[in-house]
């Protein structure tokens, strides 16, 4: 785990030499463990590394491959490198290709040796996460690729022949090569979500590469390709099977993806919340590792927010080391000013994930896994069952218009909230289905109350919209495997992994994701809708864990973080928050008026306004001014 940075095309390198230092510098808590800068004709390169395999000065970055043609750059971990080495070692009779000569034990040097053998090619070999680059220095040809399923980060900007990129949007900025300038269709996306759906991002100019999907650049011209998706590369292996050999298969594949993120040369665990997702991790760590599993939880003292009971009795039935690293809600309060200085993009969420991060490093691990993408892939959040029940709603649209108009407006008067308002916008939708449901599902404000905040008289168009309308145009997926495709491609890439990557890297630690391992995403999104259907919670994955998950822990009500958001921002936060708000409501993309009735209406405990909707302007006000951001 590290970072990434690189120039091409700056004739001047001694600028090039100076630009890629400040980039490197910008993100020197992606890498405490070293530091490397290749530059030489219109190519600049930076890195900061985390060490995690092959911890000599062999590891050092950018690489050069063992006949000096190419140079790497490389963010993440390939967890079946060892298999590839072995494969890539081998000449192939009558190929006419050599065995690479390996100089190191890198999971690097792989990746250059793959390059080499079987050229753009080489990813779709791949098992891990990541964000590399390699310069050809003979043909004069930058190539960079990102991992299936977006789990390590790579913006670009490229300007007048010039590109530029890296794993933080900071560090683009430190560049000067691009103005600080707020990108306006993304804040209405950031306004609607609480993020910004890639390829954008808040800054104009600054794209993401997507996941799965390689960018060339040669001779100023740019080229960008994909080479996998989660709507074309299911398989139906499942086909023909009965449930139990299903069970048989997602357990199997899933003790694959976790033994495969055990492969590290520093102190690893796991963070356990005493959920399915993270009991079902940690169990098979035990079930795979030689070694006891230390298990990592955040826990609080009050019992409303608790769940270290349920930890504590999934670490007791696998005898793991835990730690239980208890906090007061004021602790967090403490920390929180730490938390919006590590964002490197804004967002609503993610404090939670650098305060569990900081604590498991603290504690002595540099990595750790984690049960993220539980919920998206075996159907764990309501929004699986809404989806069923609103498929075999389709009578709704017999109504006319105008009826479920009036329905809507007497919703909204008899009973104000914000459910009530999304059911309400649904109902006035010219065609109810899901195309229309789901954008509407993870909206934080609607459009309406955007309009009144902004100085548009049009908001651009819904980018969830635009996902799900193209996710759902091959419909030869099952309801639920469409709903798990729009959650990986929207929520879960542009939210919870955004979140994951910037927050654990503020405290140098990798966090490893099993559960979106590309051949179990493949196989469960091939399964048809009868052996995923939640009948109890995340039944499929329950069934296929057998006898090591406990009742209690697969009938525990859900729970997550909990904090008193909405009592912190009328006392101990109000005076930041206030502060945030008025200063938002004075930029020129602003209507003041709406965004100062919009605090108002909360510190009022107005229903269709909750802490939600107000934090996330705190948080983009507050991202914008630390940035240095122009109108």
């Amino acid at each position: 785990m590290c970072g990434i940075n690189g120039i091409i095309g700056l004739v001047d390198t001694d600028i090039a030499q100076q630009k890629i230092s400040a980039m490197n510098s910008a993100m020197k808590h992606r890498g405490p463990d070293d530091e490397g800068v290749f530059v030489d004709s219109k190519i600049a390169l930076g890195h900061r590394r985390l060490s995690i395999i092959d911890l000599s000065a062999a590891g050092h970055q950018p690489m050069l491959s063992y006949d000096g043609r190419y140079q790497i750059i490389f963010n993440g971990e390939l967890y079946n490198f060892r298999e590839l080495k072995f494969e890539l070692q081998r000449v192939i009779s009558g190929s006419g290709q050599q065995a690479y000569l390996f100089q190191t034990n890198t999971d690097t040097e792989v990746i250059i040796a793959a390059y080499i053998r079987w050229g753009q090619d080489c990813v779709s070999h791949f098992n891990g996460m990541f964000a590399f680059a390699i310069w050809d220095t003979i043909n004069k040809e930058l190539f960079i690729a990102r991992d299936r399923l977006g789990i390590k980060p790579l913006y670009y900007c490229y300007t007048n022949g010039v590109l530029a990129f890296s794993s933080e949007i900071r560090s683009l900025l430190a560049s000067n090569l691009i103005p600080r300038k707020l990108d306006e269709n993304s804040l209405a996306d950031y306004l609607r979500y609480q993020t910004v759906h890639a390829p954008d991002t808040i800054i104009k100019g600054i794209k993401m590469l997507m996941p799965g999907h390689f960018l060339i650049m040669k001779n100023e011209e740019l080229r960008i390709k994909s080479y996998w998706s989660l709507t074309a590369d299911t398989t139906e292996q499942s086909k023909g099977k009965s449930y139990q050999q299903v069970c048989t298969d997602v357990n199997s594949l899933l003790t694959k993806a976790v033994e495969r993120r055990l492969i590290a040369d520093v102190p690893f665990g796991a963070f356990l919340s005493g959920g399915i997702d993270s009991s079902a991790v940690v169990a098979l760590m035990t079930k795979v590792s030689t070694e006891r599993v230390k298990t990592f939880s955040v826990t609080f003292d009050e019992s409303e927010f608790s769940e270290a009971k349920y930890a504590q009795l999934i670490a007791k039935k696998f005898n793991t080391d835990h730690h239980e690293i208890v906090l007061k809600p004021t602790d967090f309060l403490e920390q929180l000013p730490h938390a919006l200085k590590a964002m490197d993009h804004p967002g609503g969420d993610g404090p939670n994930t650098y305060i569990v991060s900081k604590a498991t490093k603290e504690a002595g691990i540099t990595m750790a896994l984690s049960g993220l993408g539980g919920d998206e892939l075996f159907a764990g959040y309501d929004v699986f069952k809404r989806s069923l029940e609103l498929n075999n709603k389709r009578w709704l649209n017999a109504i006319p218009s105008f009826m479920r108009g009036l329905g809507a407006s007497s919703l909204q008067t008899l009973k104000p909230g914000i459910a009530s308002e999304k059911i309400a916008e649904l109902l006035r939708q010219n065609k109810i289905n899901f195309n229309s449901f789901y954008p509407l599902s993870r909206q934080v404000l609607m459009d309406n109350q955007i309009l009144n905040i902004v100085n548009q008289k049009q908001l651009p168009p819904n980018k969830v919209a635009q996902i799900v309308a193209q996710s759902a145009i091959n419909r030869q997926h099952s309801i639920f495997s469409t709903v798990s495709i729009v959650e990986m491609s929207t929520y879960m890439q542009n939210v919870l992994l955004a979140d994951a990557d910037q927050m654990s890297m503020a405290s140098a630690l990798e966090v490893r994701v099993p559960f979106i391992d590309y051949t179990l995403v493949e196989y469960v999104l091939g399964l048809p809708d009868k052996f995923k259907n939640p009948i109890t919670p995340k039944k499929l994955l329950v069934d296929a864990m057998g006898d090591l998950l406990p009742p209690e822990i697969v009938n525990r009500p859900k729970m997550g973080f909990t904090f008193p958001w909405n009592q912190w921002m009328k006392k101990e936060l109000k005076s930041f928050c206030e502060e945030k708000i008025i200063a938002l409501s004075e930029r020129k993309q602003f209507n003041k008026q709406g965004v100062l009735q919009l605090w108002q209406m909360f510190l009022a405990d107005n229903p269709r306004i909750s802490w939600s909707r107000i934090w996330y302007l705190v948080v983009l006000e507050n991202w914008l001014s630390e940035n240095k951001i122009e109108e």
